[in-house]
C-alpha cells in the first residue's frame, strides 16, 4: 500500500527548465503548490548509480534533507536497442559541454554510432522515466513509466526537449519536438510515471 500525499507544497528536485514545467502542468489539477531546486539555489547532487532509480533515490533525499519538504525527483533517459540501450542512464551525459548541455550534439552522436554499426531501421527505442517521491522521515515510493518508439533522422520539431526532436512514439507520424505540451504530456514516458504516482499517493 503506497503512502498517500497530503501536503500542499512540493519541491520538484531538478533544475531543467523543461521537466519543471512538465510537472507544473501535470500537477496543475490537484492543487499542489510546486517549486524547483534552482528557485530554492539547491546544490545538483552527484549521480553515483547505475539506474534510474538509483539516481532519482539520491536526487530526492537531497533535496528533502536540504529544505525539510517532500521532493519529487525524476530520473530518465532514452534507450536505443541499436546500442545495446545506451545512453540509458547516461543520457544529459551525452550532451554535457562546457558551456552547458547541447543535445543536438548528443542526438548526432546517437545518429553517428547507429549508422556505424550499420544498425538496421527502425531504430527502436524507448523514453524512461523514474520518479521517486521522498518524505522528510526518510520514507519513499517509486513510479516507473516507459514510452516506446523509433528514432527519426533528421531531427523534427522546435517543440520540447531532449530527445524530443528525435524520437517518433510508437502509432503517431510526429515528433515530440512537433506536439503541443499537451499531447505529449498525455502520451509520454513522464506521464505514465505521473499517472502511477497520482494514483498511488493522489488517489
Amino acid at each position: 500500500m503506497t503512502r498517500a500525499f497530503d501536503g500542499k507544497r512540493i519541491l520538484v528536485a531538478t533544475h531543467n527548465a523543461g521537466k519543471l514545467e512538465e510537472m507544473e502542468q501535470l500537477f496543475a489539477p490537484f492543487g499542489v503548490d510546486v517549486v524547483g531546486a534552482a528557485e530554492l539555489n539547491l546544490a545538483e547532487p552527484e549521480e553515483t548509480e547505475t539506474t534510474f532509480v538509483g539516481n532519482a533515490r539520491i536526487k530526492a533525499h537531497a533535496a528533502v534533507s536540504a529544505t525539510g519538504l517532500p521532493a519529487l525527483a525524476d530520473d530518465s533517459g532514452i534507450e536505443v536497442d541499436g546500442l545495446d540501450g545506451a545512453p540509458g542512464v547516461y543520457t544529459a551525459d551525452w550532451a554535457e559541454t562546457p558551456d552547458g548541455r547541447d543535445f543536438v550534439m548528443a542526438m548526432t552522436r546517437t545518429h553517428s554510432e547507429l549508422v556505424a554499426r550499420n544498425t538496421a531501421q527502425p531504430w527502436t527505442a524507448r523514453f524512461c522515466s523514474t520518479l521517486v517521491l521522498a518524505w522528510p522521515d526518510g520514507h519513499d515510493e517509486v513510479f516507473a513509466g516507459t514510452v516506446d518508439g523509433t528514432l527519426v533522422w533528421p531531427m523534427r520539431g522546435k517543440l520540447g526537449h531532449g530527445y524530443d526532436p528525435m524520437f517518433q512514439p510508437l502509432g503517431h507520424t510526429r515528433t515530440f519536438a512537433e506536439m503541443s505540451h499537451d499531447e505529449k504530456n498525455a502520451i509520454s514516458h513522464r506521464a505514465d510515471s505521473f499517472a502511477k504516482l497520482i494514483a498511488g499517493c493522489f488517489g
